[in-house]
């Protein structure tokens, strides 16, 4: 394996520096030249100034501000695109859970931070809510600067999950581990979704980042309102290979990562529950999604990022996602 794949193992990008060179390596390991603009045409706003250099457009120069301090400064400009991107990544404590190297919350960023890399090389405008069990907790709205992108991978970098201790669970029996239950009663996402929809004026896409461990009534309802506004949306669920096989034995301790509530048990007594009720939540989201027209995909974080993203977006179509 090179290198570059290499890196794209999740493991390995947990190591990178700084989300910045992970969202590079995520989308210039796979998608260089696969993804073009949809757009069409684009209005524009003005963004900001900043110093001329040699070889900027003449027809840039704000000359009343010339006037005013004898110095060049060029316009910078917003594109009004046809489409924004609103990557809504679910903080809520469930998503502290990781059986290996890498949390669900690690995996989600990484995702959120390519995807808003490659939205922007597209020309589009991505932007960022993080949501969690009080709502939105940290919301940068789409726009296209390049100023924009970087402070919305420094969001990612710096992002709060959850509450209470992250622990890895314990799957040779010896009694400690941690997980979040497979249908959260907190609704923290449903709720985080209604006041997202409240932000977002303009139609565009909307991608859910969450393991999704929350009543699907709630949820799949909140995601059907986006798509009564016509929005297009994406439901990305990251889910760890242990909260889907449930390899547990013997005697173990379970935190519930959302309320910190303890429960010790004999994973003989529960397992086959677990998996029936686990696989009856996933069947009800699945075709939720299926019959309110929103493109879903099930991510697990052991799966290599360039495999993930490149099966999906091709599923999708290429370009515009």
């Amino acid at each position: 394996m090179t290198d570059l794949l290499h890196a794209l193992e999740p493991a390995a990008l947990a190591r990178l520096a700084n989300m910045e060179l992970r969202a590079r390596t995520i989308v210039e390991g796979h998608f260089s030249g696969q993804h073009h603009s949809h757009l069409k045409g684009a209005s524009v706003e003005f963004a900001d100034h900043r110093n001329y250099s040699p070889g900027d457009e003449l027809r840039h120069l704000d000359w009343k501000l010339y006037g005013r301090t004898d110095r060049f400064f060029v316009k910078q400009y917003d594109a009004e695109t046809n489409m924004s991107v609103m990557l809504v990544l679910d903080a809520s404590g469930s998503m502290q859970y990781g059986s290996g190297e890498v949390t669900k919350a690690q995996y989600g960023s990484y995702l959120a931070a390519g995807l808003a890399y490659l939205t922007s090389r597209q020309g589009d405008a991505p932007g960022l809510a993080l949501v969690d069990a009080g709502g939105v907790a940290e919301k940068l709205m789409p726009r296209t600067r390049p100023a924009h992108l970087r402070r919305l991978w420094d969001a990612l970098e710096g992002a709060t999950v959850g509450r209470g201790l992250v622990s890895r669970p314990d799957t040779d029996g010896m009694g400690r581990g941690t997980s979040p239950r497979p249908t959260d009663d907190t609704g923290a996402i449903a709720d985080g979704l209604a006041d997202v929809a409240a932000l977002l004026s303009r139609r565009g896409i909307l991608v859910l980042i969450s393991d999704l461990l929350e009543p699907p009534d709630r949820l799949l309802r909140a995601l059907r309102y986006f798509r009564h506004r016509r929005h297009d949306v994406i439901v990305l669920q990251v889910l760890d290979e242990a909260e889907v096989n449930f390899p547990f034995r013997g005697a173990v301790e379970f935190q519930d990562l959302e309320d910190g509530r303890r429960l010790r048990t004999e994973i003989a007594d529960i397992r086959r529950g677990y998996l029936a009720g686990f696989q009856q939540h996933q069947e009800t989201i699945r075709e939720g999604c299926r019959t309110a027209g929103l493109d879903y995909e099930l991510m697990l974080t052991t799966e290599p990022f360039g495999r993930a993203l490149t099966a999906y977006l091709g599923r999708r179509g290429g370009a515009g996602y």
